[in-house]
């Protein structure tokens, strides 16, 4: 899947994701540090900001030591869900990163905050088992493989992370969910991410053919929704909506999702979902419209 693909799957879904909010300035800027004189709290997103799959973009963890130091609070709030809390703070400290691990606000961490007033269940689980089950001990989880039984077996899905998921137990959960409907609860609703050698596919390009194929309404935990940042702001506190940024690289998780939760947003233009191509086009298309665009982090 290309930037093309990727931005066109995106448009195809807009039913089940926030309205714009509205217009915007699109005021284009080098880079985060432009930011510094109008912006007090920035919310980072990761892939395409922060790294691009396993490798730090050059130069953001100085600049973002840099807001540190000048005294801005600065936040990752990230759709990352296949990952253990405590893995993601090992690797964000291996790319030179210095978070502390409660401003570290993943979609991960906003499904397990909800879930928490749900009832309990057993659970079907997409992720990959070979990551353990940090965070998510407490849950009756079954991971979900080539067993017809365990499907059916589950009261309730919950889509955390597609690395290993296959086009047989999509079908599989297809089946099931047509024969038997049941609550599925999506963790990671991005649809791609960007990679060292072009975008993997993710939980949420899943969750929308479940939606299409069986008529489920999948519940997803994650920006653009404003679960996560419902989140976010607890953890931040009190803060100024006029002088908080949303920073990331896509249209419609990042900047959607910031405008919809009030604050101000930033598109990265030459990194992660873009990755340099035109991005005046894409906005026009969409009509999402952020407040800056900026060539890097």
């Amino acid at each position: 899947m290309n930037t093309n693909d990727a931005f066109a799957a995106y448009e195809k879904v807009r039913h089940r994701l926030p309205d714009v909010q509205r217009t915007a300035a699109c005021s284009r800027l080098p880079d985060l540090d432009a930011l510094r004189d109008d912006i007090d709290t920035f919310l980072l997103d990761a892939f395409g900001v922060l790294n691009i799959g396993e490798t730090a973009i050059p130069g953001v963890p100085e600049r973002v030591a840099g807001l540190q130091k000048a005294g801005k609070r600065v936040m990752v709030v990230s759709n990352a869900a296949g990952y253990p809390h405590a893995d993601l703070m090992t690797k964000y400290a291996r790319l030179g990163y210095d978070f502390a691990p409660e401003d570290v606000i993943t979609s991960r961490k906003t499904i397990l905050h909800g879930l928490a007033a749900e009832p309990a269940r057993k659970w079907g689980l997409m992720a990959t088992e070979s990551l353990g089950r940090g965070d998510i001990e407490g849950l009756d989880i079954t991971y979900l493989a080539e067993d017809r039984q365990t499907y059916d077996a589950a009261e309730a899905f919950l889509l955390l992370g597609s690395a290993v998921w296959t086009e047989q137990r999509q079908t599989l959960l297809e089946t099931s969910l047509r024969r038997m409907p049941r609550p599925v609860y999506v963790g990671n609703p991005d649809i791609v991410a960007p990679r060292e050698n072009g975008f993997s596919t993710e939980p949420g390009h899943f969750a929308h053919r479940l939606a299409d194929a069986t008529g489920v309404a999948v519940q997803f935990f994650g920006k653009p929704f404003g679960n996560i940042f419902d989140l976010a702001f607890s953890r931040v506190g009190s803060f100024d909506p006029a002088r908080t940024v949303m920073v990331g690289d896509s249209l419609h998780t990042d900047i959607l999702g910031g405008q919809a939760a009030g604050i101000k947003t930033a598109l990265i233009s030459g990194y992660g979902f873009f990755g340099g191509t035109d991005v005046l086009g894409p906005i026009e298309i969409s009509g999402i419209q952020p407040d800056y665009i900026l060539h890097r982090p």
